[in-house]
């Protein structure tokens, strides 16, 4: 069992004594799972939060973040891009628009971590200039190498994940939303370990600490349904590489098509894919239904982590 520690500005991480739980702010008109807190955006400029849409969007974001720190939440991740098959993707200004006030608002109201969903060099350091401390990566560094540059001169954690997702191997279903089929890996776990451990490369050439390395398998980022639950059932062959783990699985389209049910029906099968998650050695989950998931993975620690 892992038994090292990370420290993040006041907050300690005792990886593998408890789990750790991040809750989803998605500041976007398209999430996949009905959550994203805003339609189009009106861009800002620098301080100004005149417009009355902005001040509606902040206190909706604002009051769902306190509902996660009330819960339990140890992480409030916030995003600003949809990464759901067939998203648009956004400019660095429009995604900026969209994370920055949230950020800002979230450092002067909660004493939780703050994490920034990016991939972008420009976003990643405009959030943690305006109080972000983790850079949450869903291209583990292969949509940009120059965001391993920005991490490593503020010397802040980074979630490296493994993504494989492609348009054309994306199916899209009205009811149940987007899917990855026929995703060709030669020996599933295999790759994912080898592709991880390329991104860890990339961030240790840029200088970023060892320790502040953190590894997501990318859970429905390139997988299909059966490699998905592979994927989560054999998780503890990711953490055997050192570093720790945070799983995503919460709302997943693998939980859909398995159970046949839309986004906002897939309560009980999140829940079962966390409790499996830190079975098998998760340190983090990240999850859209915080108070529900903090007393699920609490009920589970008690359960596998008793030494």
């Amino acid at each position: 069992m892992q038994t090292s520690s990370l420290k993040v500005a006041s907050h300690t991480f005792n990886w593998g004594r408890r789990t750790y739980v991040m809750g989803i702010l998605n500041l976007t008109p398209d999430s996949f799972s009905g959550d994203g807190l805003l339609g189009e955006v009106e861009p800002l400029e620098e301080g100004n939060l005149s417009s009355q849409k902005n001040k509606k969007i902040i206190s909706q974001a604002l009051e769902q973040a306190l509902r996660f720190v009330a819960g339990g939440a140890d992480i409030l991740d916030v995003g600003g891009e949809s990464t759901r098959p067939g998203s648009e993707l956004v400019s660095p200004e429009v995604e900026m628009a969209r994370v920055l006030p949230i950020i800002r608002a979230l450092v002067d109201e909660v004493d939780t971590i703050i994490s920034v969903d990016t991939y972008k060099p420009d976003v990643a350091q405009a959030a943690l200039e305006a109080g972000a401390q983790i850079v949450n990566d869903v291209w583990g560094l292969h949509a940009d190498p120059q965001l391993a540059e920005t991490v490593a001169r503020y010397n802040v954690p980074i979630i490296l994940m493994h993504n494989r997702s492609s348009w054309a191997h994306a199916e899209i279903k009205e009811r149940l939303g987007g899917r990855y089929v026929g995703v060709p890996y030669d020996d599933l776990l295999e790759d994912i370990k080898g592709e991880l451990l390329e991104s860890v490369s990339l961030a240790l050439a840029a200088g970023i600490s060892k320790k502040n390395i953190i590894l997501d398998p990318g859970i429905g980022f390139g997988k299909t349904v059966e490699q998905n639950l592979e994927l989560l059932d054999r998780l503890d062959e990711i953490r055997s590489l050192g570093y720790p783990i945070l799983v995503g699985p919460s709302r997943k389209s693998f939980i859909g098509y398995t159970l046949d049910q839309p986004p906002d029906q897939r309560l009980e099968g999140s829940a079962a894919a966390v409790t499996v998650a830190i079975a098998r050695g998760a340190d983090i989950v990240r999850v859209h239904d915080v108070d529900f998931m903090v007393k699920v993975a609490r009920m589970t620690d008690a359960i596998v982590r008793r030494g």
